[in-house]
């Protein structure tokens, strides 16, 4: 037996979670609805391995400063 689309839940991430305008919600397909509420709760994600932390850390290393200024923290 099938289960029912759940509804409810697609209409609150969309509109409450996404914050969606109710045009772009009803115009999202099943599965783009489906990859966002994937992405938002994390399935499919790995960490990165220690090879490409530290493969990105040498490719990006830290200066010492933010963009954002010497005085920010996040």
């Amino acid at each position: 037996m099938r289960r029912a689309f759940p509804w409810n839940d697609a209409i609150v991430f969309g509109l409450g979670i996404m914050r969606l305008a109710p045009q772009a919600f009803w115009a999202m397909t099943p599965r783009e609805l489906a990859a966002a509420m994937s992405v938002a709760h994390g399935a499919g994600t790995l960490a990165p391995s220690r090879r490409t932390l530290e493969d990105l850390l040498s490719a990006f290393p830290d200066s010492g400063t933010s963009e954002l200024g010497p005085n920010h923290h996040g």
